[in-house]
């Protein structure tokens, strides 16, 4: 190994201090003057979702008068009535007043944090419903979530629905919500008579959630809106990245649009890539903190003949049923950033094989990750043993080497023909340092990708391992940071016996075991456990390479 390996190791050290932020923050695009709202005419944009809404100064739209008469006189009630609907795997209250969700609660999974711990997980926004409907045309705009509802419920189980109806009998609207086979999915159908041709539904996305989460900060931190343009991938924009009344726009057709917590999402998703919605605003929330608790995400839904469709989502951010939905529906936490075209894959590979290992050995997810790190250093152990051998035969060559530098000093040609003439002579090439330091190399991709992965995915919520009560936190008694950088520096010092004496070499033995240690302090427990199997499968290699190399320096 020369220069060029711990070149590597210190770049590798540099990504694992600053990837967690860089990828927190996604940079913000300018919002547009246009939008799809806007036609030749001057349509009005997308209004916030979260304050009143503008309408143009136009003459009134064509639709009768006592219709209009009765949405502008329509009363804003503290209090509405509140309805109970059932799902196969969820529990709805809607409230009567916007004909909206204002909690769901998810029976299959406990909320972990203090002031509710062991109870169902909730998915809820304070006071605030979880949707807002409002109808934009060209000249007006037909606010939905001020309008009282009737709500009535028909069938059960997984042909269930409940049909909410203006309780004014001139306003024609009509929202439906049907279950549906699959999991934490319902099917949404809004209908809206006497509207122009052209009109559309904003739908408006939760504006943040209760966190049910053990450490309530992160949850927070992880606060986000996303969606998957139909030709691009998926885009994500935490709240913390837009300033109070920034806005964003993501154009293009989008196959579906989420607001998210660190594990769980609601959201809509379009029913056909042939029927997309048209876009998404996002506009910063108001902070009372520095921390951003609020966000405004508004989808705008096409309406047709008065009618507009989506299915919404609310549930957990699980990989495999967020999968099974397509439409790309599992990057709805978009993994690395600007690096996600690479990092997306690999976290795709990495979940995969995780899943497929639990169901193989039918153990709980931390005794999954040390079979997997071990898996992954057996599998790679032929790799290693021909590269450090090819690092031992080049340390033999460097002898020659230089005497071949010293030698042709003044002709540099000279120097390359007999250089490479003893390269041949020991059948190994130039690139042969760069062979040995790339299995080193090699099971970084992993280990990024379970850094992403353990972010956001819902699998490792909660699950315990030996003195660690929840694997997707940090250790709380920092054992496996500080035990995981020992073993790395055992490592480490073990891969330098016999070795020639090299200051940058001492110096990166201590660097990068400090390095990992404290990037590890503040991450998952279970990035601890892979990263620790894998130094530990290591170390028997290490050793029986050291071995070689002194017999090799001992007979040369």
């Amino acid at each position: 190994m020369d220069k060029r390996f711990f070149l590597a190791l210190v770049l590798t050290g540099v990504v694992l201090m600053v990837t967690p932020l860089i990828f927190q923050t996604p940079a913000p695009t300018t919002f547009p003057a246009t939008s799809a709202l806007n036609d030749p005419g001057g349509a009005a944009t997308v209004p916030t979702v979260g304050g009143e809404l503008p309408t143009r100064a136009q003459p009134a739209p064509q639709r009768p008068t006592s219709q209009r008469q009765t949405i502008a006189a329509a009363p804003t009630r503290v209090a509405a009535d509140t309805i109970e609907f059932t799902t196969p795997t969820a529990r709805y209250e809607f409230s009567s007043l916007g004909a909206t969700p204002i909690s769901i609660v998810l029976n299959e999974y406990e909320s972990l944090a203090a002031s509710t711990a062991g109870e169902p997980a909730v998915l809820r926004d304070g006071f605030e419903p979880l949707l807002r409907f409002h109808v934009v045309t060209s000249q007006d705009t037909l606010r939905l979530d001020r309008v009282d509802f009737r709500g009535t419920i028909t069938g059960s189980g997984e042909t269930s629905s409940i049909r909410f109806t203006s309780a004014d009998p001139s306003l024609p609207a009509t929202i439906e919500y049907g279950s549906t086979p699959t999991p934490h999915l319902t099917h949404v159908q809004v209908q809206v008579g006497g509207l122009p041709a052209r009109a559309f539904l904003l739908l408006g996305l939760p504006s943040g959630f209760n966190s049910q989460e053990a450490d309530t900060l992160d949850d927070i931190r992880h606060l986000s809106y996303s969606a998957k343009p139909v030709a691009r991938r998926a885009e994500g924009t935490s709240f913390s990245s837009l300033d109070p009344g920034e806005r964003e726009l993501v154009t293009g057709g989008l196959s579906w649009a989420v607001a998210k917590s660190k594990y769980f999402v609601v959201g809509a998703l379009s029913t056909s890539d042939a029927t997309p919605f048209a876009e998404m605003q996002i506009i910063g929330g108001r902070r009372e903190t520095k921390l951003a608790t609020r966000g405004n995400g508004t989808v705008v839904i096409p309406v047709v003949n008065g009618f507009a469709e989506f299915d919404l989502y609310a549930g957990p951010q699980s990989w495999e049923g967020m999968r099974a939905l397509g439409r790309e529906f599992e990057t709805a936490n978009p993994y690395g950033g600007f690096m996600q075209p690479i990092v997306q894959p690999f976290a795709t590979i990495v979940m995969r094989l995780m899943l497929w290992l639990k169901r193989v050995v039918q153990l709980d997810y931390g005794w999954v990750l040390v079979i997997f790190g071990l898996a992954i250093r057996i599998v790679l152990w032929p790799l290693n043993q021909s590269a450090m051998r090819a690092s031992i035969r080049l340390q033999r060559i460097q002898p020659e080497l230089q005497a071949v530098q010293a030698k042709y000093k003044s002709d540099k040609t000279k120097q390359q023909q007999e250089m490479m003439r003893v390269y041949q002579e020991h059948n190994m090439s130039p690139f042969s340092a760069l062979s040995g330091c790339l299995p080193a190399l090699i099971p970084m991709p992993v280990f990024f990708a379970l850094f992403f992965v353990f972010q956001n995915t819902i699998e490792f919520r909660g699950v315990p391992f030996l003195w660690l009560a929840d694997i997707s936190l940090r250790d709380p008694l920092y054992v496996l940071p500080v035990v995981t950088g020992a073993s790395m520096f055992l490592l480490s010092w073990i891969g330098m016996r016999n070795m020639p004496k090299n200051p940058q070499a001492t110096m990166m033995l201590y660097l990068m075991p400090g390095m990992f240690t404290v990037f590890l302090l503040s991450t998952a427990s279970g990035l601890s456990i892979y990263y620790l199997v894998q130094q530990i499968a290591a170390i028997p290699q290490q050793w029986m390479i050291a071995n070689e190399r002194r017999k090799a320096v001992t007979t040369k």
